[in-house]
């Protein structure tokens, strides 16, 4: 359980104007910038390297240095830095001397969030950046004109984050190391409970204790997958109110006559009470996407959004970055890349994929640390066997060493007809050479596995010119 930062002023950010960010051009990071830098605080940054996130920031007038040094936050009253900074980052160290307050992405965040009347924060070990990106979009087209902070990147707004003008915050809750128990929303969604992060939670009992605490915290309202045993578990002792959504009728909103639909489309009426509200045509494919648009309709309806509406702001949403993400189509064969890292979430994908009209599926698969590997590896062989192809890259081992001995020749063991090889040229190399017209190839993990994606479409593009 994370351990309370008793020595944060939860008043701080009346207390000060001139804020540095350490690593100001990570996709958490960025978005806080914006919303500060909208609300009038002088924001400066600092962060390695050039990208996109900081094109947009300096086109603010933010002044951001490349490379960190201790002369970097002269003139700050308040420093932000994310959990990726080394304790000897020289800004950082500069800042503990000086006696300048510092605080961690996600306090901040929670920070922001206690400013706005009407914050809605979406938990759950899955879905957690697609479900908070399309009520982004929901919400913003019924004119609601919410702030939000989102987990990618979200094409409608042309970023990960947006700064409104209302009451309405919409904003991506992690659980991981506990970074959700910074925040205390009105409304909290709850996707799901996974076993997931077991380097840190130990078990699937931490990560409900943890959940607890964060339903605890919630002020207002309980939007919960009403399907899911372990969500309907951790909010069953709470007093506020609760609003269900799934599948079945014995939720609040559920969904009826779900269909397939061609182009990854998924349609459904929106049911409340027995009562068909609209019809709605998802532009995103699979089932757990239809879960995730029952959540959002769940908020919409609840803030004032008739059927029509909420059916009409829905089928808009064309999803976010590495989310299902189709690259393009060269010599017959589509290329996509996910985001998905867990057995739950690649058995989602998969079986959207399996779904959807190709000749062959070929998954393409980065697995995401050691531990998740090792003690998931039955897990993971299961769900990847729901493709035709499977291959696999080594494992990336993120923050972690290999303590567990595991390696991807063992997941591969477990799996018909699987390859692995150690670098993306040979991954590329080998499914451009045997995948075939009408195939689909799709990368799939949490970390740099899109490159792999991108190697491939440029070798088809080549090859088809």
């Amino acid at each position: 359980m994370r351990i309370e930062n008793h020595d944060l002023d939860r008043d701080i950010l009346n207390k000060v104007k001139n804020i540095h960010f350490i690593g100001i051009g990570g996709s958490g990071m960025c978005p806080l910038a914006e919303i500060l830098h909208a609300e009038n605080y002088n924001i400066t940054g600092s962060d390695i390297s050039e990208g996109d996130t900081l094109a947009r920031i300096r086109s603010y007038g933010i002044e951001v240095y490349m490379g960190h040094r201790a002369e970097n936050i002269d003139g700050a009253e308040l420093v932000v830095y994310t959990s990726a900074v080394k304790h000897d980052n020289p800004e950082l160290l500069a800042a503990q001397s000086k006696g300048i307050p510092t605080v961690e992405r996600c306090e901040m965040l929670g920070l922001i969030s206690d400013r706005y009347k009407k914050s809605v924060a979406v938990a759950g070990t899955h879905g957690k950046t697609t479900t908070t990106g399309m009520l982004t979009q929901v919400l913003v087209g019924s004119g609601y004109d919410p702030t939000a902070v989102i987990g990618g990147r979200l094409p409608y707004i042309g970023g990960n984050g947006r700064v409104g003008s209302s009451e309405v915050m919409v904003c991506e809750a992690c659980e991981y190391v506990d970074s959700f128990l910074e925040l205390h929303p009105a409304i909290s969604i709850i996707l799901n409970i996974d076993a997931d992060h077991l380097d840190y939670f130990g078990d699937l009992n931490g990560i409900k204790r943890s959940f607890k605490q964060f339903v605890s915290q919630t002020t207002e309202l309980l939007v919960v997958n009403g399907d899911d045993e372990n969500s309907c578990e951790v909010v069953a002792d709470s007093k506020l109110p609760k609003l269900y959504f799934g599948f079945g009728n014995h939720n609040d909103y559920y969904a009826e006559n779900i269909t397939a639909m061609p182009g990854a489309r998924q349609c459904f009426d929106l049911m409340h009470g027995g009562e068909k509200l609209a019809t709605v045509h998802l532009s995103v494919p699979g089932k757990h996407n239809v879960l995730n648009a029952l959540a959002c309709a769940t908020v919409a309806a609840y803030l004032g959004d008739d059927g029509e509406k909420i059916a009409k702001n829905l089928e808009s949403f064309k999803g976010v970055h590495r989310r299902f993400e189709i690259l393009g189509k060269k010599c017959g064969i589509t290329v996509a890349d996910d985001f998905a890292h867990h057995p739950t979430e690649l058995t989602a994908t998969l079986t959207a994929a399996m779904s959807m009209g190709f000749k062959t599926v070929w998954a393409v698969f980065q697995p995401h640390t050691y531990s998740r590997t090792a003690m998931l590896l039955d897990d993971f062989a299961k769900a990847l066997s729901i493709a035709d192809k499977v291959v696999l890259s080594e494992i990336l081992p993120v923050r972690e060493v290999n303590t567990y001995n595991i390696y991807s020749k063992d997941l591969a063991e477990k799996i018909d007809g699987c390859v692995w090889f150690k670098t993306f040229e040979e991954i590329s190399d080998y499914v451009c050479e045997n995948a075939g017209e009408g195939d689909l190839i799709i990368t799939l993990g949490g970390g740099n596995v899109y490159m792999c994606a991108n190697m491939i479409y440029k070798k088809l593009s080549e090859k088809e010119d």
